[in-house]
């Protein structure tokens, strides 16, 4: 059937889960290859593919983007000079990356033509999260489009709770915020093709039981796509190519017959990162295979062509040797861990170091402790938020023995690095617990093999070295496939060539207690749960190997930071006091800023129940000095309470005594002492330090003081005969006419209230 254009719109509601996701095609891009507009609940996505020429880059140019704009959530840009959608976000990316992943492997081998798919969210309730979403308007757009793709595939979200231990397909994003398990399955209806999860250190028998439950799910909507693919699909053009196939096997055959011994040995020498002599065997056969003068030269003599063609024999050979033999290029068995060595305090002034060794893989990481205030502010259509749990991944072209452009992270690194702070995640302390912004960095000096398992090593001992109290250490370890179709051999701890001939890229990080994260990405159309299940159960044993000796470098936390790190206290205040504490425009948090040298920052937390007020400096006495100060600021002050108060003002009827930061109060005569006092400067003077014990608040919060114990008060009562000496007139202008000119004697009180805006000490702008 043809594809409807010119109004013509088709239209079908595909059921997932608990949700409907409504599908339009037709509506919008007519002229792309196909275009799919796709709405649950709120959130609105259009999936557009294009078919590009053919090119030949040696690989097949598929490129993925994921947009999302801010009017999508009703947001304009918080800049005031750029209001212009920027770059995308590391979130868009990633949404990108899961999509491109899935896909990838169900285009026919040896495809060169360009295809761009293109995912836009047009609009966002907050709820339905749109990667979901746009996954499934690109499937289908794939199916009815003219480009050859061996589809239907999709991917889903499955979410678990452990305390219900209740499973759920596409869970919203407020739900998503309790659950112990975020998983994203992507696959047919017979196999799945591409896994990605954060977990709460989630058993790996959940795990397993969530991909039989999201494969379930995945069957009944690929059954919907195909549906969809009968009734509108365009016709699938035949654009893979066949350069010459014929005429190369045929050379591949006599190379691999006659170079079998050297083949062999290429591949052991390039498992142990040593020359293998390809370059100097190519050189050779192009030497002794020049055309005659006049006479087309062949593959035989093209050095270009033979490197080509010698890297496919030895992946040929050296899937033999795992599948057949068991034997890995290395010498290993198939779940032996390579050897690895821990280090940390690499660096004297950083606030926390690790190395993490694992064969010719090399990680060193880097951990940076700084306030909340250094927290990432993020910017996207949902809104903003601030993370103070940061982790970046950078993998220089020298890590892999080639030189190469140094500038922004590809998306590669932001997904590695992604990975890597979603496993440590679930470990990271709360900012209650530990009041710090945490940068954590791994530089990749020397990659063979699963740079962002390692990099999870690395990070855990670095945050332990720093000093962050995490819950637990986590270990990561990348699990490999070789197949032909009838035998599967599961691989630990896998290597380079191994990833790079294997058909399985399977990453596992977790905890002794259970899984913190998952990524899988394979080659092939898919693998049966048996295998699933046997290469999870064999990661677990690897990665507490590799948790072992980690911890024979470090065996906890530290107690105490880094001397280079600044120190952070932090407190709670009422919401209503937060005003008290900035003062008008900023000046009395200003004013504090300068007394004690602290940094100080305040905001309210999330439900705005209370104001959180973090105190911080390089040097402790600062700190302490602030956190007393608004500490006592903060005091509620109760009947009974005693203090130890310096005389800020004397007048004839009393004295004022300053018992916190901007609050006084009034000790009148006649709480001064159980004799007659005829005027308060007989007993002290200003700037004296006194004790004294608050006897009375009165509704407008002014405060009496008096100097007397609770028996000298009684001693003195009973000389009165059970009344006040002047009949309590005094106390607030009695027979001395109160304040002389007139004023209130409580005049000196200096309780003020500000603005209830959040402030950080330094910036003169109140906070959003």
């Amino acid at each position: 059937m043809s594809y409807p254009i010119y109004g013509k719109t088709y239209k079908k509601d595909i059921q997932v889960g608990d949700k409907v996701v409504s599908i339009e095609v037709g509506k919008f891009a007519e002229q792309a290859s196909a275009a799919v507009l796709a709405t649950c609940g709120g959130t609105v996505v259009l999936a557009t593919i294009a078919l590009g020429k053919q090119v030949n880059l040696g690989y097949f140019p598929l490129s993925v983007e994921f947009i999302e704009k801010l009017y999508a959530g009703g947001i304009i840009k918080g800049s005031r000079w750029v209001k212009r959608d920027g770059r995308p976000t590391d979130d868009a990316v990633l949404k990108a990356r899961v999509i491109d992943r899935t896909l990838r492997p169900m285009f026919p081998e040896g495809m060169t033509h360009e295809v761009q798919i293109i995912v836009t969210v047009f609009s966002t309730d907050k709820q339905n999260d749109a990667d979901m979403i746009g996954m499934l308007a690109t499937s289908i757009g794939l199916q009815i489009s003219e480009i050859p793709f061996d589809g239907p595939i999709t991917g889903l979200r499955v979410g678990y709770k452990k305390d219900t231990k209740e499973f759920s397909i596409n869970p919203t994003n407020t739900e998503r915020d309790n659950l112990d398990l975020d998983l994203i399955v992507s696959g047919t209806g017979d196999a799945i093709v591409m896994v990605e999860a954060g977990a709460n250190e989630v058993p790996e028998e959940v795990i397993l039981e969530a991909f039989d439950r999201a494969q379930s799910e995945l069957k009944k909507i690929c059954a919907d796509i195909a549906e969809i693919g009968k009734e509108i699909g365009k016709t699938k053009l035949d654009i893979a190519p066949k350069m010459g196939e014929d005429a190369l096997a045929g050379i591949k055959a006599d190379l691999a017959k006659k170079y079998k011994k050297e083949i062999r040995q290429m591949i052991e020498l390039e498992g142990v990162l040593k020359p293998t002599g390809l370059d100097a065997l190519v050189e050779k056969i192009v030497a002794d295979n020049q055309p005659a003068e006049g006479e087309e030269p062949t593959v035989m003599a093209d050095a270009k062509a033979l490197h080509g063609v010698f890297h496919d024999l030895m992946a040929a050979e050296g899937r033999r040797m795992m599948i057949e033999e068991k034997v890995r290029p290395d010498g290993r068995k198939t779940d032996e861990i390579r050897p690895i060595w821990c280090e940390v305090d690499i660096f004297p002034s950083t606030h926390g170091s690790a190395m993490f060794k694992r064969g010719a893989t090399q990680v060193l990481t880097i951990t940076t402790l700084g306030s909340p205030a250094r927290g990432q502010l993020i910017e996207d259509m949902t809104g903003e938020e601030t993370r103070h749990y940061i982790h970046h991944y950078n993998m220089p072209p020298f890590a892999s023995g080639e030189a190469g452009r140094v500038g922004y992270p590809k998306r590669r690194e932001i997904g590695h690095g992604a990975l890597a702070e979603r496993a440590l995640l679930p470990v990271i302390p709360s900012q209650i617990e530990f009041p710090y912004t945490i940068m954590v960095v791994s530089e990749v000096v020397s990659s063979n093999g699963s740079t962002s398992q390692g990099s999870v090593c690395g990070s855990t001992m670095s945050l332990m070295a720093a000093g962050v109290p995490i819950k637990r250490p986590v270990a990561g370890i990348a699990m490999g496939l070789m197949t032909d179709g009838k035998e599967y051999v599961v691989l630990s701890d896998i290597q380079g060539l191994e990833d790079h001939i294997g058909d399985m890229d399977f990453k596992v990080a977790g905890t002794e207690e259970g899984v913190t994260a998952l990524q899988m990405d394979i080659k092939v159309k898919g693998i049966p749960g048996d295998v699933m299940k046997r290469a999870l159960n064999q990661a677990k044993v690897g990665r507490m190997h590799i948790l072992g000796k980690m911890l024979s470098a470090i065996a906890q936390p530290r107690k105490t930071l880094s001397p280079f790190a600044p120190k952070i206290q932090q407190l709670t205040i009422p919401a209503d006091r937060i005003g008290e504490l900035i003062g008008p425009g900023g000046k009395m948090i200003k004013s504090i800023i300068e007394m004690t040298g602290a940094e100080i920052e305040v905001e309210e937390n999330q439900d705005r129940t209370m104001g959180i007020v973090n105190i911080g400096s390089s040097d402790q006495a600062k700190v302490d000095h602030a956190y007393k100060f608004i500490s006592d600021m903060m005091r509620t002050i109760n009947v009974g309470d005693e203090f130890d108060g310096v005389v800020t003002r004397v007048e004839s009827y009393g004295a004022f005594v300053n018992i916190s930061p901007n609050k006084d109060g009034l000790v009148h005569v006649s709480g001064m002492s159980t004799e007659y006092v005829q005027d308060a400067g007989d007993i002290v003077k200003l700037g004296d330090t006194v004790h004294v014990r608050v006897s009375e608040i009165q509704d407008d919060g002014k405060i009496k003081l008096t100097m007397l114990t609770p028996e000298q008060e009684e001693q003195s009562r009973q000389s009165r005969g059970g009344g006040s000496r002047d009949g309590g007139s005094r106390f607030g202008g009695g027979d001395r006419g109160g304040d002389r000119g007139g004023r209130s004697p409580f005049r000196g009180s200096r309780d003020r209230v500000g603005s209830r805006d959040g402030y950080r000490g330094g910036d003169r702008r109140p906070r959003r």
